[in-house]
């Protein structure tokens, strides 16, 4: 039961924080663009290409949420892992284009790493409860 209560605790942390981190690049990319890790600010029509990444981040964030208040918790641990995958991505990125090896490790591969943690620890909880065998119901004396 704890580990059901950390774990949701755990999902909803990532929701809001993929939520507000993508609204922020939405509403504001210039002022959130630095904090991505990337070394300068895109050329041309590229700040575009920010309010994309907030949508991205935004669009991830309710399918996580979604599936956290149906109570899908086992898909929402394979949507953990999967999702995973775009933090990683964006890790790769930063270090790709020579930006910050501190930002694309510590909060790129961070919030991946623990997405990953975070979404094993969902699937093996769901596992353990499929696999609990049941108890009869006490009987009245």
């Amino acid at each position: 039961m704890a580990l059901k209560k950390i774990n949701t605790v755990l999902a909803a942390a990532f929701i809001l924080f993929i939520l507000w981190f993508g609204a922020e690049f939405i509403l504001s990319p210039e002022t959130t663009a630095p904090t991505f890790g990337l070394p300068s600010w895109p050329s041309g029509d590229g700040g575009g290409f920010l309010i994309i990444k907030g949508i991205r981040d935004v669009v991830l964030a309710l399918v996580l949420g979604i599936l956290l208040v149906t109570g899908h918790r086992r898909a929402l641990g394979w949507v953990l892992l999967v999702e995973a995958l775009a933090a990683y991505g964006d890790m790769t990125t930063v270090l790709a284009h020579h930006g910050s090896a501190a930002t694309a490790f510590g909060v790129h591969g961070l919030t991946a790493t623990l997405m990953v943690v975070n979404g094993l620890l969902m699937m093996r909880e769901t596992r353990e409860a499929a696999s609990a065998p049941a108890r009869p119901a006490p009987q009245p004396v």
